[in-house]
């Protein structure tokens, strides 16, 4: 494969990215789908990078993609909790990842409950550095896929409209999306209640509407996000059952529309919230592909910024 190169050393957001680089992820992706769709579903193009996966916050889908990414690729991959290790005794972040350099890592994936994080540790070491979601800020590998699995089912991004749904205020998803599918062509529309939509959001060029029904008929794709509770500090809507009767998405209501839409949702799905189960397991679903896509995305990145190592 000839690598082309991305115009930054780290993936630390998709607001650092460019148009070129995204679909150099995508046609580096495209080749290792192929990959992990034959019986043998290892490379040998990283065998001699070894990445530290390093979560100060719990994940399960993302990390375990990651974890199969950089396998598949033929790393050498070293998982490291923050709850069970120096950090829950007062060690510093950087003092954490320069412990974890000096046995010669060379990039490291992390996810941290700050927003800047990645940025912060970029300046202070060596490694190269991939955000696997970092606060409320960013997420850019989720947007990544997303924005991929758009692609594979239409064959272009440009142009769609895709409506996000849920908790936007909380939700790192739905800033990396938004700036993935604009820098793509896509249109973008935000829709929940006036307290789960940030205040400024239609200065990043997105439609805001509060109507599901509204938005679900002019959408193409709709993503719907769960409700961050663990972000939040106070009540932003009555109860769990009055947000799944305004914006839970049932096959009844999907049935209902004049045309027939993408259903997407990054996980971890609350069934019976945001999404019916008869939904999240309809033929408009493509929740599972996104889940086999992230995987293919996150060798592409991983391989991408391992090839401009020295």
């Amino acid at each position: 494969m000839t690598v082309e190169k991305l115009s930054t050393r780290h993936l630390l957001g998709i607001k650092d990215i460019n148009r070129n680089d995204i679909e150099l992820i995508f046609e580096t992706a495209d080749n290792f789908k192929n990959v992990i769709n034959r019986p043998i579903k290892r490379v040998p193009s990283l065998r001699d990078i070894t990445i530290a996966n390093i979560f100060f916050e719990n994940s399960t889908r993302t990390k375990l993609s990651f974890e199969l990414a950089e396998k598949r690729l033929s790393a050498d991959v070293v998982n490291f909790a923050a709850s069970s290790s120096s950090v829950s005794k007062g060690e510093t972040l950087v003092d954490t990842v320069n412990n974890i350099l000096a046995m010669k890592v060379d990039m490291v994936v992390m996810r941290h409950p700050y927003a800047g994080a990645g940025v912060f540790l970029s300046k202070h070491i060596d490694a190269q550095i991939v955000n696997a979601g970092d606060g409320a800020h960013e997420h850019p590998t989720q947007a990544l896929l997303d924005a991929y699995s758009i692609r594979q089912k239409f064959g272009n991004v440009a142009g769609k409209k895709v409506v996000i749904v849920g908790d936007i205020l909380h939700s790192r998803v739905a800033i990396s999306n938004i700036l993935c599918l604009q820098k793509l062509g896509a249109e973008v529309m935000v829709c929940g209640p006036t307290t789960l939509i940030p205040k400024h959001i239609e200065s990043l060029g997105v439609k805001v509407e509060h109507n599901l029904m509204k938005a679900l008929n002019w959408c193409d794709v709709a993503n719907m996000l769960r409700i961050q509770l663990e972000r939040q500090d106070i009540k932003y809507f009555p109860s769990l059952r009055e947000y799944a009767m305004m914006y839970g998405l049932n096959k009844q209501i999907l049935d209902s529309l004049d045309k027939e839409i993408i259903i997407m949702h990054p996980g971890p799905i609350n069934r019976g919230v945001e999404i019916t189960s008869d939904v999240a397991d309809s033929k408009q679903s493509i929740i599972l592909e996104q889940v086999e896509n992230g995987v293919a995305v996150r060798m592409a990145v991983l391989y991408l910024l391992a090839s401009q190592r020295d």
